[in-house]
């Protein structure tokens, strides 16, 4: 009688892993490209028109958007990890480049939420 109790316990665990998958993943398609220095905004690109572009300039990053993605493909960071999170192209998906106090964020298509605290796009 106890495996079968396990059984049914692993199972619900399955499920309710399957839902919050479903509920927490980001959204639909983004449009733009939002990029943030420092809180500041820097930059605003259409993810439907590729090309590269360098931020800043002794501190910089190089982002690239091809294919209705954007990735940050090289960088003079110590940590390298905006360069490893590979592609976002999804609302609400981000790269953060701490040691340059960057953030690339994809916006529009709907999958955006207001930020109560902040009163911008989250």
């Amino acid at each position: 009688m106890k495996h079968r109790y396990d059984l049914l316990l692993i199972l619900l665990l399955l499920a309710a892993a399957g839902v919050l998958f479903f509920l927490l993943r980001p959204g639909s398609a983004g449009q733009y490209v939002l990029v943030t220095a420092d809180g500041t905004e820097v930059g605003r690109y259409p993810l439907d028109e590729d090309r590269t572009v360098t931020i800043g300039e002794e501190d910089y990053n190089v982002l690239e958007i091809r294919d209705g993605a954007a990735a940050v493909t090289e960088a003079n960071c110590g940590d390298h990890t905006c360069v490893r999170t590979g592609k976002i192209r999804r609302s609400g998906e981000t790269i953060i480049c701490l040691p340059h106090h960057l953030v690339v964020k994809i916006i529009g298509g709907g999958g955006e939420t207001a930020d109560a605290v902040s009163g911008g796009i989250s």
